[in-house]
């Protein structure tokens, strides 16, 4: 297993206009013990960033995507609308081809008010199965996280891939996500690991609900709030000891999400998943 860093952990610096991605590259390489990133078509900006400036910066900084992640949702009842959803994630594959990457995290989306929850399946199996020719096309696979309330449980992200029936569609599985839905990792691990092609490495905490920092709410009504790698309440190493014995031998995608400033916080996710991993051997 390599560990990359996704860009998501240091999202702040995108949305108020510090960086793009050529200063997270240099950041990650410079800074942290990663040996790849994990891109987002969100932060995805052609117009003034271009291909080459990118592979150049990952080329001096020794560093390789491991991923690019599509912030798609299907589940929404106008057709030109999921027809743009499907558009994301196609482009999200062709960036991850440009790169050399094989894997794209996608997400199953949440439905609107009015929308029955197995209308909008249809819509998400149609739409993923579509993508799935796409990636299995360019040789690359989509990888479905378990994230919202259509795929945020194990089984749901199982039947999921099941219906879709194609190689080109496996598992992001986000060890924090599960929290959110109810449900402990480990249990989720053991459901999915014959379909896991790309992890992310996350930490949680419970507070309380009048905790005044950023949180989520879960399905119980419960609050999490994110944490450095191994300070939460995931059983990271035990998470990544049964990836192990699985003989799992992809990325550990490190997505910090916690309320200490975004550099250090990802510097100390990373070196605590390194020495998680190191510890296995």
């Amino acid at each position: 297993m390599r560990t990359s860093l996704s860009v998501w952990s240091c999202h702040k610096y995108f949305y108020n206009g510090t960086w793009k991605n050529a200063d997270f590259i240099r950041f990650a390489g410079r800074e942290t013990d990663a040996d790849g990133i994990e891109l987002l078509h969100r932060f995805w900006y052609p117009d003034t960033e271009s291909l080459s400036q990118l592979e150049q910066a990952l080329q001096q900084e020794s560093l390789e995507v491991a991923c690019v992640g599509a912030s798609n949702n299907l589940a929404l009842p106008d057709a030109a609308s999921r027809q743009e959803q499907l558009r994301q994630m196609t482009e999200s594959v062709d960036i991850a081809s440009n790169f050399g990457a094989k894997i794209v995290r996608v997400f199953s989306g949440n439905g609107q008010e009015g929308t029955s929850y197995d209308e909008a399946r249809g819509w998400i199996v149609e739409g993923l199965k579509a993508a799935a020719d796409y990636a299995g096309s360019k040789n690359v696979v989509l990888c479905l996280e378990n994230h919202g309330l259509f795929a945020g449980k194990s089984d749901q992200v199982m039947d999921l891939i099941r219906d879709v029936d194609s190689e080109a569609l496996q598992s992001t599985f986000d060890m924090g996500n599960f929290l959110l839905v109810d449900e402990q990792p480990l249990d989720a691990l053991s459901t999915l690991l014959p379909v896991i092609r790309h992890v992310h490495c996350k930490d949680f905490v419970k507070v309380e609900d009048h905790y005044p920092g950023e949180s989520y709410v879960a399905l119980s009504g419960g609050r999490f709030a994110g944490k450095i790698i191994g300070e939460g309440s995931v059983q990271v190493n035990e998470l990544l000891a049964g990836l192990n014995r699985f003989g799992y031998d992809g990325w550990v995608s490190v997505e910090y999400e916690g309320e200490e400033e975004q550099r250090h916080g990802s510097i100390r996710s990373v070196r605590q998943v390194q020495q998680f991993l190191e510890d296995l051997h």
